[in-house]
């Protein structure tokens, strides 16, 4: 993986509507109106792209957010139709999502790799004609340990598990302007270091 990135599209996965806000399936959306108000880029429904777009400058590199507005499982679409029209590659990309199999509040960020179940990113992939080479940063949402997964995911975190999970929410945006800054080594040793509350 080089060092340095050429980042043009950061995508933000979630559900659309008021009753999936800060559920868990939505951290990755939640992390990406968080790197749009830093950096304040203000985002759009663009009804060809469907989704919220913006366009605007991290750490002084041109780049574009989109929160897909259709479901999980769909979110592709956007994804696909912005890169067709923008002309970009798949290793310009980074995708923004949960993750069941990390513990609330831990970050990681990766290049490539499964898809680990993740409707959201099965749609990306498809739709990048089968490509998987294209950035990640799994957002920890924790295992449910009996309970219905579909139910786990579609809920809101329990209190001490929010407060785990903004920690590192807040340890991810610095770690994306690092990874603008200055690479991605710097920025995977600062994520993937990240200890939870």
């Amino acid at each position: 993986m080089p060092n340095n990135v050429n980042l043009k599209l950061i995508v933000g996965l979630g559900n659309i509507g008021p009753k999936y806000e800060h559920t868990r399936h939505n951290m990755g959306c939640d992390l990406l109106f968080n790197i749009a108000d830093k950096y304040r880029i203000n985002l759009n429904p663009e009804s060809k792209f469907s989704g919220l777009v913006g366009r605007g400058s991290i750490e002084g590199k041109e780049v574009r957010l989109v929160f897909p507005t259709t479901f999980m499982n769909e979110s592709g679409r956007s994804v696909g139709a912005l890169c067709n029209f923008f002309r970009i590659a798949p290793e310009e990309i980074l995708v923004l999502h949960d993750d069941l199999d990390l513990p609330p509040g831990t970050i990681r960020f990766k290049f490539g790799g499964g898809l680990a179940g993740h409707n959201g990113l099965k749609s990306i992939t498809a739709c990048l004609s089968g490509a998987q080479n294209y950035y990640r940063l799994r957002i920890g949402i924790g295992h449910p340990e009996r309970s219905d997964v579909i139910n786990w995911v579609l809920n809101r975190p329990a209190p001490q598990d929010r407060d785990k999970i903004d920690a590192a929410l807040d340890a991810a945006l610095l770690g994306i302007g690092t990874l603008f800054k200055d690479g991605v080594n710097k920025a995977t040793s600062f994520i993937n270091g990240f200890k939870p509350l």
